[in-house]
C-alpha cells in the first residue's frame, strides 16, 4: 500500500481529490491572504546559520520557495505533501522561478522515512493539524530535525475567534444538515485551536522549549474572488460537490448575504487568529 493511504487516509484522499485541485486554481488568492504568516514563519525560524528547512504541508509550494529564496544558494528547503496534485503545481512554480534549492516530495510526514538530523528548521504554514496521530507524526519530525534545530509552525485558533472561517457553514447549514461541525480536538482546520493539547503533543514527541504564543493578522480578500473562495474550498465547497442545482442555488445566495458585514470598499476585511508555535529538537 503507498505510504500516504497506511495512515491519514481521509486527509490523502481529500487533498489528491477535489480539495487539492480547488486548492491550485485559488493558489493565487490564497497566497496572497496568507503570505504575512510565510513572512512569521521566516522571521522566527530562518536565520544566517540555517541551511536546510523541511516545509510540513507545503501545498503548493509558496511557503518552499519563499524560504528557498531566503536561503539562497547556500540552502535548501524541500517542501512536503500528501497531494500530488499540490506536489507538481510547486515543483512547476519552482520550475518557473529558477529555485534549483526548492525540491518537493509527496509523502506523509507522519511517517516519512526522514534523513535523520537532516534539518536546521522545521516550519509548517497551516499543515500540521490534520494528522490522525500527531504525536507520531511530531516524534517522526523531530527525528528528521538536527540538536537544536527550530521548529515553528502556524496554527488557527479557535472557531470563535475566527468567525470569517466559519460564516460559510453557519450560513449553509440550514440547507447541508450533514455539513460537519468543526472538530477541536481531532484532525481539522482548528484542531490545534487548544494550546494546551498542542503543548502536550510536543512534549510527548521529544520536543523543548516549547513557546506558543497568539498572533493577529488583518487579512483581506477582494470582493470579486469572494464568493469563489467561500464556496470551493472548505467543507461547503465539498458538500456543493455533491448537492443537486436547488440547493447549491439556497446555499450560495445563503453565504452570499452572511458575507456582508465583512465586505467595505470592494474588499471583505477581517482578522485571522492563530497561534505561533515555537519549539526546539
Amino acid at each position: 500500500m503507498p505510504e500516504t493511504q497506511r495512515a491519514n487516509r481521509e486527509q490523502a484522499a481529500l487533498w489528491n481529490e477535489g480539495a487539492g485541485k480547488a486548492w491550485v486554481e485559488m493558489q493565487g488568492i490564497l497566497d496572497s491572504m496568507l503570505a504575512p504568516f510565510t513572512s512569521v514563519l521566516i522571521e522566527h525560524a530562518v536565520d544566517d546559520a540555517t541551511r536546510r528547512v523541511l516545509d510540513v504541508g507545503c501545498g503548493a509550494g509558496s511557503t518552499t520557495l519563499s524560504v528557498a529564496r531566503r536561503l539562497g544558494a547556500g540552502g535548501s528547503c524541500l517542501g512536503l505533501d500528501i497531494s500530488a496534485t499540490l506536489i507538481a503545481a510547486a515543483k512547476a512554480h519552482a520550475t518557473r522561478q529558477g529555485l534549483d534549492n526548492a525540491t518537493f516530495v509527496q509523502a506523509d510526514a507522519q511517517t516519512h522515512a526522514f534523513e535523520p538530523g537532516g534539518f536546521d528548521a522545521v516550519i509548517s504554514r497551516f499543515g500540521v493539524m490534520f494528522f490522525d496521530d500527531p504525536e507520531t507524526a511530531f516524534t517522526n519530525l523531530r527525528r528528521a530535525a538536527r540538536s537544536d534545530a527550530t521548529l515553528a509552525f502556524v496554527a488557527w485558533r479557535g472557531p470563535a475567534e475566527n468567525p470569517f472561517m466559519t460564516t460559510a457553514a453557519r450560513a449553509a447549514a440550514p440547507f447541508l444538515p450533514s455539513l460537519p461541525a468543526p472538530n477541536p480536538s481531532g484532525p481539522s482546520q482548528f484542531g490545534f485551536a487548544d494550546p494546551d493539547r498542542v503543548r502536550a503533543i510536543l512534549q510527548a514527541s521529544g520536543w523543548k522549549s516549547i513557546d506558543i504564543g497568539p498572533v493577529d493578522v488583518p487579512a483581506q480578500l477582494a470582493q470579486q474572488d469572494l464568493l469563489a473562495y467561500v464556496t470551493r474550498l472548505g467543507p461547503v465547497g465539498l458538500a456543493l460537490k455533491e448537492v443537486d442545482e436547488q440547493t447549491r442555488v439556497q446555499v450560495t445566495a445563503a453565504v452570499r448575504s452572511a458575507f456582508d458585514p465583512f465586505v467595505q470598499d470592494g474588499a471583505a476585511r477581517f482578522n485571522t487568529a492563530c497561534w505561533l508555535v515555537q519549539a526546539r529538537a
